[in-house]
């Protein structure tokens, strides 16, 4: 008996010991964009940093939201909500007048309609960082900004620069580099918000795979390439960490926003619509497509663009707005609301050209996401390994859904999201 309890003792001191409070710990979230859940299926990818991370941790395939595009998916997974709540349905707002276009450089506050788990760390005094994450720009809530559009006279860039972390060279120009060049600066400056400051919430995005995925399609050389070298950006964040003697205290949660598709041919919707005008336009989403026309005039323009458009090689179906609320879109009652949704067939996607034919083959095989989130290719990959994530875990998780990451984000900091609809994924 007395074993017993010196062993018990022993035991709770050790918990005592180890458990931290959220502002002692770290929680890293990194954005592979683009990486399908079933390329982690394939023994040979050489991944060693996150088949590590798996192995004292777990993976599953996690679904995505409508539309299947990366600022959505980002949002639902800080927000823990679907888009037809969070109001991000392309890369930026989609300002429907006099030609509907997507404006990306709008503040977070206007374009994210629900608060977000960075949003919530803040409130509850934890510091916040991000890198290249999206619908973020200039986030009262966010301690340390990298932008995607980073400048060489940024805040945080500058003190990059005076702690030599990088020159103002590699700065120069920064959104015309080329992509590999530009996640390498972001891993370096992962590396030194990790060193330097030391957050308690960092979001992290990388975009090589997506440029590369939509250059030479999924399951190529250069994508597997890719993905390797992803790997080796992962390893830094993970040795910054060990580093800055945090390992032990920080759960990573590695993350893509979606899958991909490949595709031979191309659909031009806007070649189909010619003969009605300037009246209706077309934002192409790669394996959707979104249908624009004075709301005003829909009763006569929705049976004329329908008949243009059916029976075109490549559409699979023309949706209307009675089926936009199973698929999680909004109301027509949003300003950024189309009036038809268009859906590509395997091996196709949309384009916005305006002239050729209205189906073509593309010079070579590309890639494309943005179909529906129902499709298993659209399928995310989800990672949890570190602090707080038994190697036993991922067992239990069979498919998570993205809305789940910003609750298991906020249980891991101890912040409440109370709008989130996701539930916490169990880590332990």
């Amino acid at each position: 008996m007395r074993l017993f309890v010196v062993a018990t003792l022993a035991t709770f001191a050790t918990i005592l010991v180890t458990a931290q409070t959220p502002k002692e710990r770290m929680v890293v979230v990194i954005s592979l964009d683009g990486f399908p859940a079933y390329a982690l299926d394939d023994p040979k990818l050489p991944i060693p940093t996150l088949r590590k991370l798996i192995a004292n941790g777990g993976r599953a395939r996690m679904a995505t939201v409508n539309p299947t595009v990366t600022w959505p998916n980002h949002t639902s997974m800080v927000t823990g909500v679907r888009s037809d709540q969070h109001g991000l349905l392309a890369n930026g707002t989609i300002i429907n007048a006099p030609a509907a276009k997507v404006e990306p450089m709008i503040n977070k506050e206007q374009m994210v309609h629900v608060p977000t788990v960075y949003d919530a760390a803040h409130r509850a005094g934890l510091s916040t960082a991000q890198v290249d994450w999206v619908a973020i720009s200039k986030a009262p809530t966010i301690t340390w900004n990298f932008n995607e559009w980073a400048t060489p006279d940024g805040p945080l860039e500058q003190e990059m620069v005076n702690k030599g972390a990088v020159s103002r060279a590699d700065l120069e120009n920064f959104t015309k580099a080329n992509i590999l060049h530009r996640d390498q600066i972001w891993t370096s400056a992962a590396v030194h918000l990790i060193r330097e400051h030391k957050p308690n919430l960092l979001l992290v995005h990388f975009l090589t795979l997506d440029t590369v995925h939509h250059q030479y399609g999924p399951n190529s050389l250069a994508a597997t390439s890719a993905m390797a070298f992803l790997d080796g950006c992962v390893s830094r964040i993970v040795d910054a960490t060990r580093a800055a003697g945090m390992l032990e205290r920080t759960t990573f949660l590695i993350v893509s926003d979606h899958g991909f598709k490949k595709y031979t041919k191309q659909v031009r919707p806007n070649v189909a619509l010619a003969g009605l005008g300037s009246t209706v336009h077309i934002v192409p989403e790669g394996g959707t497509a979104y249908v624009y026309f004075d709301k005003s005039q829909a009763a006569e323009l929705a049976p004329k663009v329908t008949r243009a458009l059916e029976g075109v090689e490549g559409i699979a179906q023309i949706i209307t707005p009675d089926g936009f609320p199973a698929l999680g879109l909004p109301a027509q009652s949003d300003p950024q609301m189309y009036q038809l949704l268009l859906t590509a067939k395997d091996g196709f996607s949309f384009s916005g050209a305006t002239g050729g034919p209205v189906t073509s083959e593309v010079p070579q095989q590309a890639g494309s996401h943005g179909y529906l989130a129902s499709d298993p290719e659209m399928d995310a990959i989800f990672i949890a390994s570190g602090y707080g994530v038994s190697p036993s875990a991922g067992a239990r998780w069979g498919k998570v859904a993205n809305i789940d990451v910003a609750s298991t984000i906020a249980e891991l900091l101890g912040v409440p999201l109370p709008g989130a609809k996701g539930k916490a994924i169990p880590l332990h």
